[in-house]
């Protein structure tokens, strides 16, 4: 067993099919699994990937918002999609992988954003997150996805840890770092009991980041970022990640997503 899983929430797989290109050719992972594609699957640009050596695509897409595909050099045995919230959203895609990563369990989600109110009271997108999320704990620990050879990737829009953004304290009433989000995530994590394949190589105490936010000019210089793109591996397969990267310079290319991808090595 030895290949490399991507994740990266894209925003529009159309407008910045380039930038994908760039990527792919550059780091060669075997799996590439991306979030709000943003188109429906009739028009998603297979012809681009299958030119680039990926063969093997399952996509869940809807017109002009959400949507998740997962792009591979290895073979799809089997694919299946859920629907959470009973919301008809495009935001999880799941396969089986063959090759190098024979019977590994692949899932893919787009975690809804929440808005901007921190009170799903008043705040129906932020109750509709909260919502979800427990939903993916329940079905986690019920269907025992994890319970075997099983990655969970994808921007799951919750920074949990103190250092997972640019400051604890500023962001503790702004959606994706409050308390009830952070828990409410962390129930997910406990359901499969996942590892956090990302902080296995970056000490808690040390900032990691994967997204700086459109709004900040000189992004790189302030470095206001917040990690929300993660990489969760079962119990199983969690001794088997060998290798985790952040490619912070995909953010700094001309008309990007305001993610950054991340990957990770898997091998015995």
């Amino acid at each position: 067993m030895s290949f490399t899983v991507a994740t990266w929430n894209i925003n529009s797989v159309r407008l910045r099919i380039g930038l994908v290109a760039r990527y792919l050719e550059d780091r060669k992972p075997d799996v590439l699994c991306l979030q709000e594609t943003k188109c429906r699957d009739a028009e998603f640009p297979l012809a681009d990937f299958h030119k680039l050596g990926y063969e093997h695509i399952a996509i869940n897409g809807q017109k002009g918002y959400h949507g998740v595909a997962i792009i591979s050099k290895l073979p799809i045995i089997s694919s299946a999609k859920r629907e959470f919230c009973g919301k008809g959203d495009s935001r999880h895609m799941h396969v089986t992988l063959g090759g190098a990563a024979s019977g590994v369990q692949l899932h893919n989600f787009y975690v809804p954003a929440g808005g901007d109110e921190p009170d799903p009271a008043i705040n129906d997108k932020f109750a509709h997150k909260l919502a979800f999320l427990e939903e993916m704990a329940q079905w986690t620990k019920a269907e025992k996805i994890a319970a075997g050879g099983a990655i969970l990737v994808g921007d799951l829009n919750v920074a949990p840890l103190e250092h997972d953004v640019w400051s604890h304290k500023a962001l503790l009433s702004v959606v994706s770092h409050t308390p009830i989000e952070v828990e409410t995530l962390k129930r997910v994590q406990k359901s499969g009991a996942w590892v956090d394949a990302l902080r296995k190589f970056v000490p808690d105490d040390q900032k990691l980041y994967t997204w700086w936010s459109y709004r900040a000019p000189d992004w790189a210089a302030a470095n206001k970022g917040r990690r929300l793109d993660h990489v969760w591996a079962s119990k199983k397969l969690a001794p088997h990640v060998k290798e985790m990267s952040v490619h912070r310079e995909a953010r700094g290319w001309e008309r990007t997503s305001d993610h950054a991808p991340v990957q990770v090595v898997v091998q015995n």
